[in-house]
Formats: C-alpha cells, sequence, structure tokens
C-alpha cells in the first residue's frame, strides 16, 4: 500500500514538472527577445564562403556565373588559340584575359562549395582581387595594342611578334604579386588600396580611346572593317572596365555604407558578370562578326533616319527617286 501511494506521488510530481518546463520552454521561445534572435540567426546563415544577410544573393550570382561563364570560356579560348596561330598579337592578351575570368571563375566554384574560414580568406582576398587585378591589366594591354596600331602604325608594325607579347604578358601577370604585402599588412587601407589601383586605368582607357579615334578620323591606310573592329573592342573595353570595377571604386571609398547589404549589392556584384561581359571581346575579334552586327545596326539606323524623313516629303508618286531608293536601301538591309 505505501509502496502504491509513493509511486502515485512519483508519477503526479513528474507531470507538474513536465508541465512547467514545457511552459518556460513555449515561453522563452515566443518572446520578444527570442524571436529577434532567432530571426537574426536565420539572416546571418551562411551560405558556403558567404555569410551575413546578402549571402544567399551572392550564392546565387556566384553559381550561376560559374554554370555559365565556365564552358563559354573555356570554349572562347580554345577558339582564340587559333588565330594566334595566325600571328594574332591582340588575341594573345584576350586569352590572358579569359584566363584571369577562369581562375575567378573557379574562385566561385569553390567559395560555393566549401565553408571554411582559412580557405575562403585566401580565395577572396588574395586570389580572387590578384585575378581582377590582372584582369584590369589586361584591359588596359588591349586597349595599348589597338592604340598603337593606329596611332604607331610603322613603329608597332617591325615590333610586334609573339615573343613580344609573351614577355608582356609575363610581365602583367608578376605585376600583382608587388601588392602581396598589402593582403598581410594593409589594415584599415587596403579598402583604399584597392580603391587606387582600380582607378589607376581609367584615364589611360580615356587616353587610348580618344587617341584611336582621332588617329582613325585622319589615317586612310586602314580598312573600313578594321576601323570597325578596333572601336568596337576600345568602347567594349571601356564599357566593362566602366559598368563592372567602377562601382567596386565606390565600395571601397565609401566607408560608412559598407555594412549595408543593398549597397554591397549593389556596388560588389557587377565584378561577379566580369567574365561574362569579357567574352564579349571574342566575338568583335571575330571580324566577320563584329562587322556584320556593326554593318546591320548602321543599316538599320540609315533605313529609319530615310523613313521618317520620307513622311514629311509632300510627294507621294509612287514612282518618285526617293521612294525608289528607300526600297533599294530596305532591299539592304534585309540581305544584312
Amino acid at each position: 500500500m505505501c509502496f502504491l501511494s509513493s509511486m502515485l506521488f512519483c508519477n503526479t510530481t513528474f507531470r507538474h514538472f513536465q508541465r512547467e518546463e514545457m511552459g518556460h520552454f513555449f515561453q522563452d521561445q515566443t518572446s520578444p527577445k527570442n524571436f529577434v534572435n532567432v530571426i537574426s540567426s536565420n539572416s546571418t546563415r551562411s551560405y558556403g564562403c558567404y555569410e551575413g544577410e546578402d549571402a544567399f544573393t551572392f550564392y546565387v550570382v556566384a553559381l550561376s556565373v560559374a554554370s555559365i561563364g565556365l564552358p563559354l570560356t573555356l570554349l572562347a579560348i580554345f577558339a582564340l588559340y587559333s588565330l594566334v596561330q595566325k600571328d594574332h598579337v591582340a588575341g594573345i592578351y584576350v586569352i590572358n584575359l579569359l584566363i584571369t575570368d577562369l581562375i575567378q571563375i573557379c574562385c566561385f566554384i569553390i567559395k560555393v562549395a566549401i565553408n571554411n574560414k582559412e580557405i575562403c580568406d585566401v580565395l577572396r582576398y588574395i586570389i580572387h582581387v590578384t585575378a581582377v587585378m590582372v584582369s584590369i591589366c589586361f584591359m588596359v594591354v588591349i586597349s595599348l595594342e589597338r592604340y598603337l596600331v593606329v596611332a604607331w602604325p610603322l613603329w608597332y608594325r617591325f615590333r610586334r611578334s609573339i615573343k613580344t607579347s609573351l614577355i608582356v604578358c609575363f610581365v602583367v601577370w608578376m605585376l600583382p604579386l608587388l601588392n602581396l604585402p598589402m593582403f598581410f599588412y594593409g589594415g584599415d587601407y587596403l579598402e583604399t588600396t584597392v580603391a587606387c589601383f582600380l582607378l589607376l586605368p581609367f584615364p589611360l582607357l580615356i587616353f587610348f580611346l580618344c587617341g584611336t579615334l582621332k588617329a582613325l578620323s585622319a589615317t586612310r591606310s586602314v580598312p573600313t572593317e578594321e576601323k570597325r573592329q578596333i572601336v568596337s573592342i576600345l568602347v567594349l573595353v571601356f564599357l566593362i572596365y566602366t559598368l563592372m570595377f567602377l562601382p567596386r571604386v565606390i565600395y571601397s571609398l565609401a566607408k560608412n555604407f559598407r555594412q549595408d547589404p543593398i549597397f554591397e549589392i549593389v556596388t560588389i556584384t557587377p565584378v561577379y558578370f566580369s567574365p561574362l561581359a569579357d567574352l564579349v571581346l571574342y566575338v568583335f575579334m571575330r571580324k566577320g562578326i563584329a562587322d556584320k552586327l556593326l554593318a546591320s545596326l548602321c543599316c538599320k539606323i540609315e533605313c529609319n533616319d530615310t523613313g521618317q524623313s520620307a513622311m514629311h516629303e509632300d510627294s507621294k508618286t509612287s514612282g518618285s527617286p526617293m521612294q525608289t531608293d528607300r526600297e533599294d536601301l530596305e532591299k539592304k538591309c534585309e540581305k544584312v
């Protein structure tokens, strides 16, 4: 009897204790303080090497660029190799530019796949940043090469060779190694140093573009197709640099806004798309493709201008010379 009464007492005490503990548990979980902690822990969830509120955005962007850019970059490198065999010096620089893009894409793949802080820091602050610096250097070299073809044709013709181009590529690859101490001892001045390095090519690209346009307007020895190709490459390089890398400079200089997730996404994400933008250079390295695109664009603009001018004419005679010229121009545009 005493044994049964003691068992009932223990059972009642355990149920009462369990009820109180569960009540405290649900009360703690639904309290405002703990609710905020749960939300903050979810918002700082890590995706690979990416952490913080904008981690998922960078994770998706890196994964998308890697999946699209990896096969296309490999195809472009193999296709440009045929141009190098034909003594096309500019193709060597574009191949090296695509190799830097390939390194960046490999960094994206590793940063998405792993979550090791030491490896992530090496990828983020050394390998990826170095690849971006080399990429910008090769963009400047490509613009310089196109400028020399037009502005100093005789001097450059006797000095350009594959051997010289390989030496230039070696020097460009070695330049970022001078900045390695900055990553270890830069401290608070690291972002400022990166901004200064990224700003240096800006006046050079403007000078090469303006100098090439000025030289092309005065020369008659360069064929029209080659003029189009040279101008298109220079304009494209300048646009890639302006749209992809200048926002990164703004991020480095705007110290008070770096903690804002939206600001970080807007200024850092364009750098991730630079490997895809550089692939367009391959299109304009092929003379036939670039010439067809530019000829089609110019022809369509000319057709629109002719159509608008014809609408303001009073004569509506079917056999007028203006209408005949317009029909001939439309036929040319359809062929293009």
